[in-house]
């Protein structure tokens, strides 16, 4: 039975920012990809915006001449209750999360109602668990971060790669990033503002750390590692300190198949060492700039927030990763890969997550969850079907692999 039903409400799923450059290429996937029978909507705060949204949409669906257009604002709680309550499920796209994103959690923790987003924003991840998870886990609702690029390829990928080895055993496993791709205006200008915040992202993941259950009588870990040239990935491969190895090793503390001692490293793969140290270098001067304000604001000025790449720089994307892992003398290596990281995946992604939660049969959680916890082969399979793959490189098992239902 779908969600919706029972909860008694209004729509299976709601788009909220789907004015934005994002939130319009979910609301197309989901004129061309929602299943049949799924009531669906748009909300945001220009109602002109979303009327011209809604043109766009019928275009591709004459059915989607009727859709539906809510109004809701962030800085209207109220509005957000109303959403809430209206829907089995609500992806978001509206960011930076860590300004723009608590009210929404706030509102669905309360009416329990499930949400989703694309935060790449430890700070805001951590957040959302100490002040709204408790209440989440009270409503029934299913908060679930990081639906997109980050970090449904390493979190569903880590889950992928666990399923082909023993669950007896410690398990040690890697994974290496590739991708190309364009960012737009919104994501450049989070990205300057989580690095411009590394004492508020410390300490929140200090007292998260502090309050969260540890995994009884297991081991949990996620280890930087070094730069080094690795035989897998075969390229360089260098310490990648985003929010996805948090995301992999708290699916690792939910889920007991990752093994009585579970450790992951992250890592970025290059295959030209002086295009990897140019990259660390970047990197460390991106940082120190996001550090003074006036520089921060001029890079963040270079594109344009709801400026996104057009559709045939989005047609060239691609992304891999790349996981190693090791339980015992067992080994195996598994990939998952798919086109543009960005936006062309990352909204399928998002969409394909709503869905899953508003009507599949999943597991029985609630409160801040991940994607591999919540969601886990079901999700797999609706990614798959989309041309996502999950695939086993070298080194299959004898077993095959397990499916938590």
């Amino acid at each position: 039975m779908p969600r919706a039903r029972e909860r008694n409400a209004t729509y299976d799923v709601v788009v909220f920012g789907a004015t934005g450059f994002t939130g319009a290429l979910v609301a197309e996937y989901l004129a061309s990809n929602a299943p049949q029978g799924c009531s669906w909507a748009i909300a945001g705060r220009n109602q002109e915006k979303l009327e011209s949204v809604r043109a766009r949409l019928a275009a591709i669906n004459p059915a989607c001449e009727q859709l539906p257009l809510l109004h809701a604002d962030t800085s209207d709680p109220e509005s957000l209750r109303k959403l809430a309550s209206s829907t089995s499920v609500v992806a978001t796209t509206v960011g930076p999360y860590l300004f723009y994103g608590e009210p929404l959690v706030a509102a669905c923790a309360e009416a329990g109602a499930d949400y989703v987003d694309l935060t790449g924003e430890p700070e805001f991840v951590d957040r959302m668990y100490l002040r709204h998870h408790e209440s989440a886990v009270a409503s029934g609702a299913r908060i679930v971060h990081a639906c997109g690029f980050d970090s449904i390829p390493h979190d569903l990928g880590a889950y992928f790669t666990v399923s082909q080895l023993p669950s007896d055993r410690p398990i040690r496993l890697e994974g290496f990033v590739r991708a190309g791709g364009r960012p737009s205006g919104g994501t450049l200008a989070t990205a300057l503002e989580v690095m411009s915040r590394p004492k508020q992202t410390s300490a929140a993941a200090r007292e998260r750390k502090a309050r969260e259950p540890q995994a009884p009588g297991r081991r949990v870990r996620s280890v930087a590692g070094k730069p080094r040239f690795d035989r897998v990935a075969r390229a360089w491969v260098l310490p990648l300190p985003t929010l996805d190895p948090m995301i992999v090793t708290r699916s690792a503390r939910a889920l007991e198949q990752y093994g009585p001692d579970f450790r992951y490293s992250h890592y970025a793969a290059v295959k030209r060492l002086p295009v990897a140290i140019g990259g660390m270098a970047g990197a460390g001067a991106l940082a120190a700039l996001a550090q003074i304000p006036p520089a921060r604001r001029r890079l963040a000025s270079l594109r344009s927030p709801g400026e996104g790449p057009s559709e045939q720089q989005r047609a060239q994307g691609w992304f891999t990763v790349r996981f190693h892992g090791v339980a015992g003398n067992r080994e195996v290596v598994t990939e998952v890969s798919g086109s543009d990281p960005g936006y062309g995946e990352t909204s399928v992604m998002l969409a394909e997550s709503a869905l899953a939660l508003a009507f599949d049969d999943l597991p029985e959680t609630a409160g801040q969850v991940t994607t591999a916890e919540a969601m886990g082969d079901a999700l797999i399979d609706r990614l798959r079907r989309t041309g996502i793959t999950f695939t086993v490189l070298d080194g299959a098992p004898d077993h095959p692999p397990s499916r938590r239902r």
